[in-house]
């Protein structure tokens, strides 16, 4: 025969108070299984199930219509074991970003404003964080003849906050979101994509292969090591690698206009998009280029 609690019983194996059981049960939320003779109250294993279930949903901020309303979706005690896993681990889920956002709180020393503004980003489904960026290069590419393939490639980087980010995680995600929202960012990267595009109308090549720009990496990378050393673009070394660029880059275009092209996509606020996207993706660190782009860029005016 199964085992019977009394609502006694019940509240010694779930924490709950007799007068929260009673409460649930006269309002239909846990019927009881039967009654004894003298007419007290007595519960099965599913009806355990069902009141942990209806402690969950509670705890989740559900009224009594919508708990009542999930209960008559459910019957047996596996369908509503898994129903209270589902919400439990929606439950973590939270509390989990809350703790992301003491943490970050804490750690920034952040006021009341700031406070609100991230636990309401913490908390965005991730269909709205993606939404968020779609939005955002659905604004600065509207309307422009821009490489098809590579704005894909670019818009194809999600953000994919984990249910218990870090600290540096969900600071990335709010600077992140507060960057592609803000004006300046956004007709800076809408002024690379009219780039972009009058350079396909005038059939200019877009393309860069593996090779290329793994040679632009390694520029990037001398000119690093010349900045750490305090040499200046006038240097005889920078000469040297201005030189090597402009013959290898693309011959007969004028320097002047090579470093242009240089400075354009060295933006700081552009390198730190991607940036930001990798903490949060826990992706590989981006490394800081803009410095030894600039750098070039002096290098080639300089060596005009």
């Amino acid at each position: 025969m199964a085992s019977l609690f009394t609502i006694g019983e019940l509240a010694r194996r779930t924490g709950l108070s007799v007068k929260t059981i009673r409460f649930y049960s006269d309002s239909g939320l846990l019927p009881p299984t039967e009654r004894t003779r003298a007419g007290y109250r007595l519960y099965d294993a599913a009806a355990l199930a069902r009141l942990e279930y209806v402690r969950t949903l509670r705890e989740l901020g559900l009224g009594l219509d919508d708990v009542e309303r999930a209960l008559a979706r459910e019957d047996g005690v596996a369908r509503l074991a898994a129903r209270h896993v589902e919400a439990l681990d929606e439950q973590i889920r939270r509390l989990r970003l809350r703790r992301a956002v003491l943490r970050a709180v804490a750690k920034r020393g952040s006021g009341p404003a700031e406070v609100r503004l991230m636990n309401q980003l913490a908390t965005m489904p991730d269909e709205e964080r993606k939404r968020l960026l779609d939005e955002f290069w659905d604004e600065v590419s509207a309307g422009l003849d821009v490489d098809g393939e590579f704005y894909a490639w670019m818009r194809s980087a999600k953000p994919e906050l984990p249910d218990d980010p870090s600290p540096e995680q969900l600071e990335a995600w709010i600077e992140l979101a507060e960057l592609v929202r803000d004006p300046d960012f956004r007709r800076l990267i809408r002024g690379m994509s009219e780039t972009n595009a009058a350079a396909r109308a005038a059939g200019e090549p877009l393309a860069v292969s593996a090779e290329q720009q793994e040679q632009w990496f390694g520029w990037l990378e001398r000119a690093r090591v010349a900045v750490d050393a305090g040499l200046p673009p006038d240097s005889p070394e920078a000469r040297a690698l201005a030189d090597e660029i402009a013959s290898t880059w693309d011959e007969g275009m004028p320097r002047t206009k090579l470093a242009d092209r240089v400075t354009a996509g060295a933006d700081e606020r552009a390198e730190r998009y991607w940036r930001l996207l990798a903490v949060i993706n826990s992706w590989p660190p981006v490394p800081e280029r803009h410095h030894a782009a600039h750098w070039i860029a002096d290098a080639l005016r300089h060596s005009t």
